[in-house]
């Protein structure tokens, strides 16, 4: 029994979690309640450690740096040290979706819409996230009160008679959480009224959050558009603050947990020698478990490139499984983690705040997909385990095996692409 306890443990250290221990778990006698109490207990520990890991990390300098981000103040160029393109910024790219002027103007029933697309930066520590809900700060809801004044007359008509407010009505290419922040966020409305100007559709949104809220472009497109359904890629950033003494390797479990190890096998030692368990084992497990390198991060991330594969167990507040609706599958183009520089103002760090940059690329992501794909990376890198084991927590069949979301404050909605994936506009090689 105490060798099967051992083992447990081991696999705990190894791999945080994996579905594998707990597998293994179900195998011991239900009799053996102190060895279920330990492993409750670990379960609990290892999950809040990394929670508390992740949300006690300086994140004020990365929200000032997307808040400069937003207001134009700094570019993402000034982050990796050369000159970053964004579809926000590809003004003169082809866009399959312009709208055709050669259309006569005199059409009349559902040809006469006009299409608005909207390409926008907020600041996600202001708002609750994109997605409106009752009585919260949200970017649709701000950006629909601002777009009231364009609603065509038969739809305010039908608007007041249900005693609604006249807002306007936009769909979005993805919706973020809350303290989330969007760079490059495309939405779209439609209208049809004749007599809407571009300036004016900017200066309305731009009135709505100064300084957290901006227009970057407003176009007409064709009816065909939709910023959700024609897109082809997403892109986001994750940043990540790294302690400075620590040299790109960070202490996640503390040292109750090491403490509470080290005596439970100290008090079972003479029975460990009779059983033959190696001690230099243990040793090299602790060892595992105490550090990550950002390169490591970056090693098991790019396991996940150019794969089509079920990230339901990285997703949180959806269902586990779905016998009808969209597949859960995600395709991700590009998966890797540097590190850089985050320019700072303040003095203390002249040189700027070193970070963890993550840059993911896929055709979808599911609900807090990428900060638990964060955390869990995060985790695993520090545990030591094998290359593959991103791929194998796929195939789990507890979200328990995945770490808990890192916080939103260092993820950004970067853009969204409507044409193929060209690996050269990364900002991580």
């Amino acid at each position: 029994m105490l060798k099967a306890k051992l083992w447990i443990f081991s696999c705990l250290t190894k791999d945080w979690l994996s579905m594998q221990v707990v597998i293994s778990l179900l195998t011991i006698s239900m009799a053996d309640t102190v060895c279920q109490n330990q492993f409750i207990f670990l379960s609990f520990i290892f999950r809040r450690e990394c929670y508390e890991y992740m949300y006690a990390k300086p994140w004020a300098a990365v929200n000032d740096f997307y808040s400069d981000l937003v207001n134009g103040r700094s570019s993402l160029s000034d982050l990796f040290g050369a000159k970053i393109q964004t579809e926000g910024d590809a003004a003169e790219s082809p866009d399959e979706y312009a709208h055709d002027f050669s259309l006569p103007e005199d059409q009349l029933g559902r040809w006469a819409r006009v299409t608005y697309k909207i390409i926008l930066s907020y600041h996600g520590a202001y708002f609750d996230g994109w997605q409106k809900q009752p009585g919260l700060n949200t970017v649709q809801r701000l950006i629909e009160k601002s777009i009231g004044t364009f609603v065509d007359d038969k739809k305010a008509q039908q608007l007041k008679a249900k005693g609604l407010p006249v807002d306007g009505m936009v769909v979005v290419a993805g919706r973020t959480d809350k303290g989330v922040t969007g760079l490059n966020q495309v939405c779209s409305f439609y209208t049809w009224r004749k007599d809407v100007k571009i300036e004016d559709i900017e200066r309305a949104i731009n009135a709505a959050a100064p300084g957290n809220l901006r227009v970057i472009t407003v176009s007409q497109v064709s009816r065909a558009f939709h910023p959700n359904f024609c897109a082809k890629w997403r892109r986001y950033l994750y940043i990540f603050p790294l302690s400075e003494g620590d040299g790109g390797e960070q202490n996640i479990c503390s040292g109750k947990i090491l403490e509470w190890r080290k005596s439970e096998t100290t008090e079972d030692s003479a029975e460990e020698k009779a059983e033959g368990s190696p001690s230099e084992i243990d040793s090299d497990m602790t060892k595992k478990l105490t550090s990550f390198s950002v390169t490591r991060v970056d090693q098991l991330l790019r396991h996940l490139e150019g794969k089509l594969l079920s990230y339901r167990m990285f997703a949180r507040d959806t269902k586990a499984s779905r016998n009808i609706g969209p597949p859960t599958e995600c395709f991700v183009y590009h998966a890797r983690a540097t590190e850089a520089r985050l320019p700072c103002s303040n003095k203390d760090h002249a040189d700027g705040v070193k970070t963890m940059c993550i840059e993911l690329v896929a055709n979808r992501f599911l609900r807090r997909m990428i900060r638990v794909l964060v955390a869990t990376v995060v985790r695993e890198a520090a545990a030591g385990s094998e290359d593959d084991i991103l791929l194998k927590l796929t195939e789990a069949t507890c979200r328990r095996a995945t770490a808990p979301p890192a916080p939103p404050d260092g993820l950004c909605f970067v853009d969204v692409g409507y044409s193929d994936f060209d690996p050269q506009i990364c900002f991580i090689p």
